[in-house]
């Protein structure tokens, strides 16, 4: 079994991580605080959060099915994460990671934020995982491979088989992006994580949930790596409000019945797009979204936005030539938008 820790950049592994006053608070019957400079003033915001979001991971733990010690969660969605992946495993100047394209813009973003080489690899055709060409892109400098499954813009999820063979093959970290797991039947990758201590997995609550204005994303992997990116995070990343508002959620909520319809949206968008004459194609989906060919783009883009509906300009993409990506919404403003389609004149 591959040693996780051999990936991470050595002045990373002697980091001393910065302590916050929390930190060393080990319990005890406290009613007076005054460790951390805070206002005494109670307005309910007063405190700093649990730089470690206890109650949270465990809450996580529970519905993901793993162990509250293999949990990162991270601010601004999954894009903490990204970035930190890029911190923790690759030196700046020197080192490279491989991605497929097209797919999420972050993972170029903050490589070139960190000043790491971005080498991408066409999907295949079909938008297939072009595996052994992926494996043929990496060299002794490659640490990371980006994997997004399902994938954005492309809608489809790839077989964990595959994925499991990049694990498999890769000398280095593979990071599965499963932003949008919950609308897809191929299954996650969170149950391989003790198999394979070289793989993180990306969730968000910002999908599924509908907490995309919280901002909250995690990141699943060994022990080891989670207790790296513990160390490398700053102290508080996760404000109070957001943690406690997840809590709630996660007790209170239940997203199948928002899932099931988004599912059945799905189904039903794709086959009144399909059945326009200006549309080429619909590309088949996992995800919250479908990915559709059309003969005039950017005439249609402008049209819906001048009757209110914005979708997502994918034609200038390479391998996304012609298409737009179309949120499934509600049922009605799924058909809103096929009514406006139907009405479109170029």
């Amino acid at each position: 079994m591959k040693n996780p820790l051999k990936y991470v950049r050595p002045n990373i592994l002697a980091l001393a991580p910065y302590s916050t006053a929390r930190d060393e608070f080990k319990g005890g019957d406290i009613s007076v605080w005054l460790d951390a400079n805070e206002s005494p003033y109670d307005n309910g915001l007063n405190r700093y959060p649990d730089p470690h979001q206890k109650e949270l991971k465990r809450h996580v733990a529970e519905l993901k099915g793993v162990r509250s010690e293999q949990i990162f969660i991270g601010g601004a969605g999954s894009d903490e994460a990204i970035d930190l992946v890029y911190r923790v495993f690759c030196r700046p100047g020197e080192d490279n990671v491989v991605a497929i394209a097209p797919s999420y813009g972050v993972y170029s973003v903050a490589a070139a934020i960190n000043d790491i080489e971005f080498r991408e690899v066409q999907l295949g055709s079909d938008y297939s995982l072009p595996v052994n060409r992926l494996l043929k892109a990496t060299d002794p400098r490659t640490k990371v491979m980006w994997i997004c499954s399902p994938n954005n813009p492309t809608a489809n999820a790839f077989p964990r088989a595959d994925i499991a063979r990049l694990a498999e093959a890769f000398d280095g970290i593979v990071v599965v992006d499963e932003a949008y797991i919950d609308f897809s039947d191929r299954g996650s990758m969170l149950d391989v994580l003790d198999n394979y201590p070289n793989v993180i997995v990306m969730q968000t609550f910002s999908k599924a949930w509908g907490m995309a204005s919280l901002r909250l994303g995690m990141a699943f992997a060994c022990p080891e790596i989670a207790a790296i990116f513990a160390k490398v995070k700053y102290p508080y990343n996760v404000n109070g409000p957001t943690q406690k508002a997840v809590i709630e959620h996660i007790i209170n909520d239940d997203i199948t019945a928002h899932v099931d319809e988004i599912k059945r949206e799905r189904v039903s968008l794709a086959a009144a797009l399909e059945a326009l004459p200006m549309v080429r194609n619909v590309f088949p989906s996992d995800a919250n979204f479908l990915l559709a060919r059309f003969d005039a783009p950017d005439e249609v883009y402008d049209y819906l936005i001048e009757n209110g509906v914005i979708v997502r300009n994918r034609s200038r993409i390479a391998a996304c030539e012609g298409c737009l990506r179309i949120t499934v919404g509600t049922p009605e403003e799924n058909q809103r938008v096929i009514t406006l389609l139907k009405d479109f004149k170029k």
